[in-house]
């Protein structure tokens, strides 16, 4: 008798162990069609996961990092479905993308953060960061062609970040690259989803 309850016990104690654990796994991310540019999207809430191992050296040797620092799987599984997409003007898929439609899908799909489509638009939802004070995911405004905050972009890390470029498309270039760092004029991070979406509403 003793043996028989011990022995059922022990399931007890072993279901609740795995049903437990079933609870820690991220929640399905479902394909939704987005509301503001009516496309699908991966949604869900964001949850850190590891990368793949070979996105993870891939990223690591661009970035001039160590593996272990390419943590975030989502946001570099992203990158390297999007990598090398051509610049389109007002594109939002793989025949072309522009730079603010790119941190549009980025911060929505990655992060479960949505921001408004536009540059002129996403530079009001953040809040102002100095250029040391930057971390994955902050967006930084570029003045191009003499308009203010012309083009935008992902931080990533030490000094990297992603954007589509008009030349080469979808990369990863650095912050004080030749030629880019002289238009760099203003980063920051995303405020909360309520924030942005009033603040998106009124302009």
């Amino acid at each position: 008798m003793i043996g028989k309850c011990y022995y059922r016990v022990c399931l007890l104690a072993v279901l609740v162990v795995v049903i437990s654990s079933c609870s820690h796994k991220l929640t399905p991310r479902k394909t939704t069609v987005d509301d503001v540019t009516g496309i699908p999207v991966k949604r869900g809430p964001y949850v850190m996961v590891k990368p793949e191992k070979e996105i993870a050296e891939k990223y690591a040797s661009l970035m001039g990092v160590k593996r272990g620092d390419i943590q975030n799987g989502r946001l570099y599984s992203f990158i390297e479905e999007w990598y090398g997409t051509p610049y389109r003007l007002g594109g939002m898929d793989k025949d072309g993308i522009d730079c603010s439609g790119l941190v549009f899908l980025l911060q929505l799909q990655v992060y479960d953060q949505p921001v408004p489509r536009t540059c002129a638009m996403q530079v009001g939802i953040i809040k102002r960061k100095y250029e040391d004070e930057l971390q994955e995911g902050d967006l930084v405004f570029f003045d191009f062609d003499g308009k203010q905050f012309s083009h935008v972009g992902v931080y990533l890390q030490n000094g990297y970040f992603v954007h589509a470029s008009t030349r080469k498309g979808v990369m990863i270039a650095r912050l004080h690259d030749n030629g880019i760092y002289k238009f760099f004029s203003r980063a920051g991070s995303v405020i909360d989803n309520d924030t942005a979406i009033q603040t998106s509403m009124q302009q």
